[in-house]
């Protein structure tokens, strides 16, 4: 059967499926083992097994549940309420105010984990309740905190980018550079559209506080003193080499259990519902990997992925229409995969495309990670989206709405990096230049 035809029925299998209220782990196991059953000659118990314990089996994924369980004890606890308070007057006369605060915690946070799915859970259980409960819009809310998750995988460390690396033979170190710029830049788009809709609708954004003293301001500030030294201290570890993205997490858990017990909030009371919240969060999302990981291999089975490649690549575009049309395939792609699938399908066949066209590696890198962010919020298969479903109860349509304006940062990011390269490549050219 033509690849188009399965791709076209795999998809409309899962849609209805999605519509009929089935689990969305469910939908993506059940897609997959279709795919596998009447359009491959493979197993599809067999590898339903394989893709379900090699998905989760994993030391770096045990970072996960850990940052979430993090982001529990700060929500459950007076910590994330202090944050807020410390943060308020700064961004008092900001347009979009304590808003800002999704980014700047993403980007932050990012930096930390390497995980969009860990950002986005953790930050969204810190920052959404506080921003609702001051009245701010929660369609802004939902949308920025669906897209500013995906600065996990763009600002280092990241798992996505040491993917790439392995998979174009690339320097780990140039591309871990390469993300910083990339990072600010998007994040800069972020506020600033927060900026310009809270300026556009200033009724939906709470009233200004009074203007505060600068005594007034550094007193707020104490209560940042708390959590900024924890992140501060799981960021300055990790730079210096001396622990692991999961070790990290793990120090993240038990600072926020050492300073919910300083600010005597901690009680058996929260702390049972917080290793409870965890439990179900963590089972949630890895059961949705799970499921993914199953839809991937029969994506690979069925060779759609490696086909438009080569359709692609068959067309001998120009350096600029070729990346043109990479996007294009990259988010019909991202509707059905996840990222490091994305890449791991693709690169055989797109990477010696992107050299003929004599692009840069390190920059195709970062180009590639900003198609996955777009992935991480493009549905059906948008796993932000899911993430901030089971988190909310909206439905992934009404979020993945509300990121449509943050959806349309990325892809300027994408036209700005594309128009002027030197964004991702002047830090790693000028970092590796001093070095040696």
């Amino acid at each position: 059967m033509d690849i188009l035809v399965v791709g076209a029925v795999l998809l409309a299998l899962m849609l209805v499926l999605l519509a009929g209220g089935v689990w969305i782990a469910m939908t993506l196991a059940i897609c997959g083992w279709v795919g596998q059953a009447f359009f491959t000659s493979t197993q599809p118990g067999k590898n339903l097994f394989s893709a379900f314990w090699e998905s989760n089996a994993s030391w770096e994924l045990a970072a996960l549940p850990l940052f979430i369980w993090m982001g529990e004890i700060l929500f459950r606890t007076r910590l994330s309420e202090e944050m807020f308070e410390g943060l308020r007057p700064w961004l008092n006369r900001i347009p979009g105010r304590l808003m800002h605060t999704t980014i700047l915690g993403c980007g932050i946070f990012g930096s930390v984990s390497g995980s969009s799915a860990a950002t986005c859970a953790t930050i969204s259980k810190v920052a959404l309740p506080e921003l609702l409960k001051r009245g701010y819009d929660e369609r802004i809310a939902l949308g920025s905190l669906a897209t500013a998750g995906t600065l996990g995988i763009l600002i280092p460390p990241s798992i996505t980018m040491v993917v790439y690396a392995v998979a174009a033979d690339a320097s780990i170190i140039r591309i871990f550079l390469a993300g910083f710029l990339p990072g600010a830049l998007l994040m800069l788009l972020f506020s600033g559209y927060i900026a310009w809709w809270s300026l556009r609708h200033p009724e939906r954004v709470p009233a200004a506080d009074a203007p505060s003293t600068w005594r007034e301001k550094l007193r707020r500030s104490r209560n940042l003193i708390p959590c900024a030294a924890l992140i501060v201290f799981i960021c300055w570890v990790l730079i210096a080499g001396w622990a692991t993205a999961t070790e990290c997490a793990a120090y993240g858990v038990l600072g926020s259990l050492a300073l919910a017990a300083w600010s005597r909030s901690l009680t058996w009371k929260n702390f049972r519902e917080g290793l409870m919240g965890t439990t179900r969060t963590s089972c949630m999302i890895m059961f949705i990997l799970a499921g993914a990981s199953y839809l991937t291999k029969t994506m690979a089975f069925t060779g759609i992925p490696r086909e438009l490649a080569e359709w692609v690549n068959a067309m001998h575009l120009s350096p600029y229409a070729l990346i043109a049309v990479l996007t294009l395939v990259y988010l019909v792609l991202g509707t059905a995969l996840d990222g490091i699938s994305m890449i791991v399908l693709t690169s055989a066949v797109v990477l010696p495309m992107i050299q003929q066209a004599g692009f840069d590696l390190v920059w195709f890198g970062i180009f590639i990670v900003l198609l996955v962010e777009i992935a991480e919020v493009t549905p059906p298969v948008g796993f932000n989206l899911f993430v901030l479903q089971n988190m909310t109860g909206k439905d992934s349509n009404v979020i993945a709405k509300a990121a449509l304006p943050f959806f349309g940062c990325l892809l300027v990011c994408i036209a700005i990096i594309a128009v002027f390269p030197e964004t991702v490549t002047w830090l790693p050219d000028y970092v590796m230049g001093k070095a040696f």
